[in-house]
């Protein structure tokens, strides 16, 4: 099967992930590096061994580039997604897909138009923890989910990133940095949500950076912190998510947890690809380890536009989708617009959704 070229555009922090992935792949080959500062693409190439550099338009013109890998930062995404669409190029985003839903709404729109792929991140709803939760869950191990809880709550970024003022501006915070891997992991657990209720606020007006030459310096915070909020599933069961970033002393609260008739579930941390899957059944004391469907890896940043080439490929539908990341989107601008205007949401795309095909495993006949 013939591979796919992948041209990226953004080489901060997060690219190093992707590319120490994507260049084991038989599927795709990363063919050039694109940033706003191209001393920044040079090093990241030279790094990893990419023998070609380009300007960002330079990039977006190149006729040998099927893909765009937008690693930017998440105010840019919209941009560039629309321009990599514009240029002819299929396009893969770190998430979100867009701060508003209006452009992101556009990036579909144009895709669809254009009879090209939009794919986002996150992916890691494909690891071998989060597909060995699916796979319990649709092998009737627990019974009918009912319910589901998970929280993300820590300390902000200020204690080890280096410039964390984005993490405090529009379009940043726990909810619209962390919230997707929450998000998109639950519903591809659980089906599409259809209403959501919450509470939002930013309960530390100011944050200090911790760490880095500009420790001490002080940044303002423009968007809430802390959200607690609860979610309707299309398929009935409903779920508790709290996302803070205002929670130095951390917690003992689970990262994920789905309750069915017969059992519960412990989800492990959807930030990662691995992770033990726990089971305990109705009439049992203790939890029992599920056997992963397939074997398991710390990271595999990248596995999402990995799959979109091989599905281009194959004509079937891609599992990290533009139309999955945008009911994860809409999910998290309805915690905001909940709090705001005191009245539940309803998802728009919740009627929309698809999941794509999904591989036939099992862990029933392993388990039992």
């Amino acid at each position: 099967m013939m591979g796919m070229r992948i041209g990226i555009i953004g080489c901060g922090n997060i690219c190093p992930a992707y590319l120490k992935y994507l260049r084991q792949s038989d599927i795709v080959t990363v063919a050039a590096l694109a940033d706003l500062l191209l001393e920044k693409a040079e090093e990241r190439a030279k790094e990893y061994g990419i023998e070609r550099v380009l300007t960002v338009d330079e990039m977006l013109k190149s006729p040998d580039i099927d893909i765009i890998l937008n690693l930017t930062i998440p105010a840019a995404h919209a941009a560039v997604n629309i321009a990599a669409l514009e240029h002819g190029k299929h396009v893969y985003a770190e998430k979100p897909l867009s701060i508003s839903l209006e452009d992101a709404k556009q990036t579909l729109e144009l895709a669809a138009a254009s009879r090209l792929r939009v794919g986002c991140a996150p992916d890691t709803f494909l690891g071998a923890g989060i597909e060995t939760s699916r796979m319990a869950i649709e092998d009737g191990l627990i019974g009918r989910p009912v319910a589901a809880a998970a929280f993300m709550m820590g300390a902000g970024p200020e204690g080890w990133h280096p410039n964390p003022e984005f993490f405090y501006a529009e379009g940043g915070g726990p909810m619209f940095d962390m919230g997707p891997y929450y998000l998109t992991a639950l519903v591809s657990l659980l089906g599409p949500i259809n209403r959501i209720s919450s509470s939002a606020a930013s309960l530390v007006p100011e944050r200090v950076v911790k760490s880095g030459p500009r420790a001490g310096a002080r940044i303002p915070v423009y968007t809430p912190t802390h959200y607690s909020g609860t979610l309707d599933f299309a398929s009935g069961a409903i779920g508790t998510l709290v996302t803070s970033f205002d929670i130095p002393g951390g917690s003992t609260l689970p990262r994920i947890e789905i309750y069915g008739t017969e059992g519960s579930l412990l989800v492990p941390d959807p930030n990662f690809f691995d992770g033990d899957v726990k089971i305990r059944t109705y009439g049992s004391e203790e939890w029992s380890i599920l056997p992963h469907v397939f074997a398991a890896a710390s990271d595999e940043r990248g596995k999402g536009i990995e799959d979109m080439a091989r599905a281009i490929l194959e004509g079937r539908e891609h599992r990290a989708s533009g139309m999955l990341a945008y009911h994860v989107l809409e999910a998290m601008h309805a915690f905001h617009a909940s709090s705001a205007e005191g009245r539940h949401i309803l998802l728009e795309s919740a009627s929309s959704l698809s999941l794509g095909a999904v591989p036939s495993q099992s862990v029933k006949a392993v388990f039992l």
